[in-house]
C-alpha cells in the first residue's frame, strides 16, 4: 500500500470519527435536553397542586388505585364531559342537591357521599357514583385529600 493511500485511508478514518463523535455529542444534547424538559414539567404540575400530608398524599394514591380520578380527574379537577364534579375547592363550599336543597360539603357529607354516594345526589351529574364497598380507611385518607385540595377560602360549588 502506497504512503498517499495510507493517509487517504487515515484522513477517511479521522472523518469517521469525528462523525461519529459529533453524532454522540449531538445524542448526549438531545438526551439532557429531554431530561430538563421533562423535569421542569414535572415540577411546574407538582408545584401547581398543593402539599399534602402524609394522610392527604395516602388519600390521592387510593383515589387513583380505586379509578376515584377516572371522573373527578387525575388532580381533583372533575372530569371532562361533566362526569364527576371537581374535588379542587368543594372542601367547605355549598353543595347543590338533585332536590334543590344545599348542603355544605364538610368532613361528615364527603364521608356520606363516599360511602353512600346515592343518598345526597348531587345536581347537574347525571353518571351516578358508584356504590362500592370501600374500607374505612381508604375513605378517611380520600376525604383528607379532598380537605387538602381546598382553596384557601371557602367558595361555592355544583359538586362533591
Amino acid at each position: 500500500m502506497s504512503d498517499r493511500a495510507r493517509r487517504n485511508r487515515a484522513a477517511q478514518q479521522r472523518a469517521r470519527n469525528l462523525r461519529r463523535a459529533m453524532i454522540a455529542g449531538l445524542a448526549v444534547v438531545l438526551v439532557l435536553v429531554v431530561v430538563i424538559v421533562a423535569v421542569s414539567s414535572r415540577g411546574d404540575s407538582e408545584a401547581a397542586g398543593p402539599q399534602l400530608s402524609e394522610l392527604g398524599q395516602v388519600g390521592k394514591e387510593t383515589a387513583v388505585r380505586r379509578s376515584c380520578v377516572g371522573c373527578h380527574g387525575r388532580s381533583g379537577e372533575g372530569g371532562a364531559g361533566n362526569s364527576g364534579p371537581k374535588w379542587v375547592g368543594l372542601y367547605g363550599s355549598t353543595v347543590t342537591l338533585d332536590d334543590g336543597t344545599t348542603v355544605v360539603a364538610d368532613r361528615d357529607y364527603l364521608i356520606e357521599a363516599i360511602v353512600d354516594p346515592h343518598a345526597k345526589q348531587v345536581a347537574g351529574y347525571r353518571q351516578k357514583m358508584p356504590v362500592d364497598s370501600i374500607p374505612e380507611a381508604d375513605v378517611l385518607a380520600i376525604v383528607q385529600y379532598i380537605q387538602e385540595l381546598a382553596t384557601p377560602t371557602p367558595t361555592t360549588a355544583s359538586g362533591a
